[in-house]
Formats: structure tokens, sequence, C-alpha cells
């Protein structure tokens, strides 16, 4: 009885040891069973929740929008009947622009001016040292002398004195010894260092004298020929590429733009053939000869090649860039702006986004992105995210009314403050990202479309992506991001 009691006991505490193992899960047959926890959103790995879950749209502040800052384009007129006159710029030729208000062009020479202009700012403080010196030596000297020419005088009358005043006359030859002691000190010690001084002063006037004639030897070199530019930009010029269309320049290649009176032009692709052109090149992505993975300053100022030449004599082939966003923003404020995105996926498939409003804030606001009306073949990312996304997932990868952000300025939702949750580190670029994105046209340049997390730098789909055309892991061949002032058609 006993042995069965012994037995009896053990095989429970084995089942309950048995039951202990099995992390807490209920194996009973008829206990019901525990709903399996909800998938915790994951902004990285795109992972879709529930399809009955709807995405949010972000709260964003609007484009800029209402009257144009241009009237519909004007027809051809009817034969018979006077066209409008295009303005006429005037060409110089050379280094100097058409319009002398657009400056220095020439970016291999003839600047002379502007060498000697330098020089003269480093030679002049160093002459008016010089006169200074000058000034000062001729006034001791002139004093030296009169204090000898006096002494003169008094040792003259001195001697007139007769014997009996010997002691009067000691007196004042111990007073004329001191005064000699001065001034053959002023003689042996400070003439020399003057003199010294000013020679130092001359040998630098010489040596600055010498780069000057350097520079000009170097200036003539280069001006014995008419300067050769490797992107002869053309006479017409504009605020922006829809006024250069509009002036005449209507061929797709480098031109010169300068939105404001008061502001530096600058150079900028325009693209004029497009959907009737006027369309002004702010981003190219072409063969990743560029690097895109910048600093917060870079995407301020803008970096790139503008343009290059294929043997036409000018420069109408775009090459890889980024306007800058200082440059972005002002365009975009002056009034209504459209962008276009064109893409090109590696069979040569090509899709666009068109949004009628565009508009760019400036760096005090981290240059917040609001964006509106979408028309194209490419998918909607920027107002509806990602489509193969569900839920706050979709949500996450809305880039409409998001902030700028760099790899060195983090101003994404990604667990802001947190510098291991980066979207611009992780996806090779700077952009608007959320959590981060359903488009990334500065990310990194992959040949061949198709990759996979572990060929990304971080495991994170970092290629120039757009995902509701090709969807993730697939990095486009080209994209371009191109804006124009928009204008009613009709």
């Amino acid at each position: 009885m006993s042995m069965k009691f012994l037995l009896l006991l053990c095989l429970c505490v084995g089942g309950a040891l048995t039951h202990g193992n099995e992390d807490y899960d209920d194996y009973d047959a008829e206990a019901k069973p525990t709903p399996a926890p909800k998938e915790a959103i994951d902004p990285r790995g795109h992972r879709p929740v529930s399809r009955g879950e709807v995405y949010i749209p972000v709260a964003a502040p609007p484009p800029v929008s209402g009257r144009g800052r241009y009237r519909t384009r004007p027809t051809t007129a009817p034969t018979g009947q006077p066209q409008e006159e295009k303005e006429e710029q005037p060409d110089h030729g050379g280094c100097v622009h058409a319009s002398e208000t657009m400056g220095v062009l020439c970016p291999t020479g003839c600047e002379l001016k502007t060498a000697l202009l330098k020089q003269e700012r480093n030679v002049k403080p160093t002459v008016a040292q010089l006169k200074r010196e000058v000034d000062a030596l001729s006034q001791t000297s002139n004093s030296v002398y009169r204090y000898v020419t006096d002494m003169t005088t008094e040792v003259t009358e001195r001697q007139k004195i007769s014997d009996g005043n010997g002691q009067m006359v000691s007196q004042y030859t111990d007073d004329l010894e001191v005064q000699h002691a001065f001034v053959k000190e002023a003689i042996d010690v400070t003439f020399p260092q003057n003199i010294k001084i000013l020679q130092g002063v001359l040998e630098k006037i010489r040596d600055k004298i010498q780069r000057i004639e350097k520079a000009i030897i170097a200036q003539r070199d280069k001006c014995a020929e008419p300067c050769k530019v490797s992107c002869p930009i053309p006479v017409v010029s504009g605020k922006d590429c829809e006024d250069i269309f509009r002036k005449g320049g209507e061929a797709s290649q480098m031109y010169l733009v300068r939105p404001e009176l008061l502001q530096t032009p600058y150079r900028v692709y325009c693209d004029q053939i497009t959907q009737d052109g006027g369309w002004l090149l702010v981003q190219s992505r072409l063969d990743g000869s560029v690097d895109f993975g910048r600093r917060w300053d870079d995407y301020k100022r803008g970096f790139g090649n503008i343009a290059f030449d294929v043997g036409k004599g000018y420069c109408e082939t775009p090459g890889e860039y980024w306007l800058g966003n200082d440059r972005i923003s002002q365009l975009t404020k002056m009034g209504p702006t459209e962008i276009l995105i064109e893409m090109q996926d590696w069979t040569g498939a090509k899709v666009y986004a068109r949004y009628q409003q565009f508009t760019v804030q400036g760096e005090p606001s981290n240059y917040i992105l609001a964006i509106d009306k979408y028309s194209g073949t490419a998918g909607n990312t920027f107002l509806e995210g990602a489509k193969e996304l569900f839920g706050q997932n979709r949500t996450m990868t809305i880039h409409n009314g998001m902030m700028f952000s760099t790899y060195d300025r983090d101003n994404d939702r990604w667990v802001p403050g947190d510098p291991s949750k980066q979207c611009s580190r992780e996806d090779g670029g700077g952009w608007w990202y959320n959590q981060c994105h359903s488009a990334n046209p500065n990310g990194r340049y992959y040949w061949g479309g198709a990759y996979t997390k572990y060929m990304a730098k971080h495991g994170t789909d970092d290629g120039v992506v757009w995902m509701n055309w090709k969807g993730s892991w697939y990095s486009l061949k080209a994209i371009s991001m191109k804006i124009r002032p928009f204008f009613a058609d009709k």
C-alpha cells in the first residue's frame, strides 16, 4: 500500500513539474485559446497590420495657392497678324554677360580686375603704414635739426661769457653734454631703428608687387585667347524657367536665373519640352555619380552637377544634383507652384506624379513640405503613403507636412531625439521623412533595380524607392523633380 502511495505521489509531482515548464501556456482542452497579442507597429519593417484599419491623413499646412504669377501662355498669332516680339538680349561675348547686372560668367579666367582689386586691398594698409612711419621720421628729423641749430647758437653765446663766470659755464657745459648724449642716441639708435622699420615695410610692398606681377602674367596667359567655357550659358535669362521660356529660351539646357532683383544669379537646368516646358529641375538622379548622403548645410546650399555637354557645344544634358532647400523654398513661396516627378525603372518603363500645389517653407520651420492636387501614373505617395501597407503603418509613410531631415539634423517622426532611430541615417539621403518613407528619391543608388536587406547598409529599404509603383526593395534607374509656376491652361 505504501509503495502504491509513493508511486502515485511521484507521478503527481512529475506532472506538476512538466506543467510548470510549458511557459504558462494553457493546454486544457476545455479552456478557450488565448488570443495572440496584436502585432507591434514597426516603421522600419513595413509589416502590414489588419486591413480593417484605415490610415490617418497627416495634418499639414496648406501650400501656396491663389492666382498664378503668369497668365496663360499666348497662342500663336494667326497669319497676317503681328506676333509678340521677343525681348532682345545683347551679346557682348567673352567673359561678360549680355546683361551687365548678371556679372562675370567665364569660369576659366579673365578676372584680372578682381585680382588687382584684391591685391589693392592688401597693399593700401601697408602704404598707409609706410606714410605714417615716414611722417614720424620726418617730424623727428626736423625736431633734432632745430634742436641742433639752437644748441649751436647757444654754444656761440656761451663762448662769449667771461672767464669770471666759469662756474656758470661749467653748469651749462654739463647740460650741453646731456643734450649732446640725447642727440647722439637719436642719431645712433632712433634713426637706424626707423630706417630698419621702413626697410621692412618696403620689403613687404616689394613682395606684394611681385605677387601682383605674377597674377598679371597668369591672367595675361589665360586671356591671350578668347575664353572657352565647358558650358556656354545662353544670353536669355529670367526669374525662372517659365520666364525664360516666354522670352524665347525654348531649348532644354542650362540657364541662369535670378528670382529676385537683388539676388545673385545661379545656374539651373530648364526642361522646356516636357508637358509644355517651363520646368526648373530641382532634383535629378541618373547614374549614381553623385553621393546624396549629405549634411544639412549641403542640402541647404545645393550640390552636384547642373549639366554637361555631350558634344553639341552646349550643356543640354542634366547631371545629378539637388538645387538647394533655400532656393527651392524661395521659388515655391513666390506664388502657386506645381511639381512634376518623373521616374524610370531598369526596363525603360516610365511613370510620373504631378502635384498642382507644392510649397517648401523656410529653414526656421526645417523646410516643411506642403503639397496637394495629385495626378499621374506613379501613385500618390506624398499624400496617401504606401498603398501596400495598412493602418498606422501606412500613415507612417505619408510625406506631406513633414520637416526635412538629414543624418546630422534629425526632424523625422521616428522616436524624435533618439540618435539610434533616424530615417535619414538609415535610408541614405536627406528627405521629408515620416517614420520613414513611401518615396525615397535621394536614397542610395543600386544598379539593376532589385536589392535585398543584406545589400543595404542598415538592412532597410534605402534605395531610390517609389513604393506605390515598384514597391519596396526596388531602386529606380532614374528620377527627377521639376517645378514650375502654376498657371491655368485655359
